[in-house]
């Protein structure tokens, strides 16, 4: 690929509950391509999917017609450090392929978007920069809770595991607020669509 023309990469997260699906969404509305890596863990464990099978040898018992059954592998890896890094071990490599084939098809557009929850804690992967999404800590409570199955424990556990709102903030390129209005997020996601691509 030629390194000149490659499009920008942006890596786009944020804590649970802030709102990333629904920015994702707005820039996947002004025609920017998003790669959602939650989506392609889905596809790869999914019925059919590419890891259904290698993951079946892992963790024995954790798949069925509908692929893996995240109900049955989730207490295999969750706070298990070495079960979790021999999941992660099969999963990142996939979607990396994936990842790749996807900037190979768009290698033509000025700007796109890695879609990755976990960059901070994960690592940046090759973005050129970040914008973080985030809303108050009231906000993103509220959101948490009113889905469904959702504890004030799971909402707890999961927080520990993610780098801080504020850290995220802080490191960040660009910050989206979602503590607006709808119509004011998706203008905040235009006017950083069109610094980074110098368009309309």
């Amino acid at each position: 690929m030629d390194e000149e023309r490659r499009p920008f990469i942006l890596g786009l997260t944020g804590s649970i509950g802030m709102g990333k699906s629904a920015v994702a969404a707005m820039f996947h509305g002004l025609r920017v391509p998003v790669f959602d890596a939650d989506a392609a863990v889905h596809e790869l464990q999914g019925p059919g999917g590419e890891l259904v099978e290698a993951i079946e040898a892992a963790f024995p018992g954790t798949t069925g017609a509908g692929g893996v059954d995240r109900q049955k592998l989730g207490p295999m890896v969750l706070g298990q450090p070495e079960q979790l890094a021999r999941l992660e071990a099969l999963i990142h490599p996939a979607v990396g392929a994936m990842r790749a084939a996807f900037l190979a098809e768009n290698a033509d557009k000025p700007l796109i978007v890695f879609d990755i929850p976990l960059l901070f804690e994960k690592g940046g992967q090759g973005v050129d920069a970040v914008v973080v999404v985030s809303a108050s800590p009231e906000a993103q409570r509220a959101r948490v809770l009113a889905r469904p199955g959702m504890t004030e424990e799971k909402f707890a556990q999961i927080l520990k595991l993610q780098v801080p709102d504020a850290e995220k903030r802080a490191r960040a390129d660009f910050v989206i607020d979602t503590g607006t209005s709808l119509a004011e997020t998706r203008h905040a996601v235009q006017r950083l669509v069109h610094q980074l691509t110098g368009r309309d």
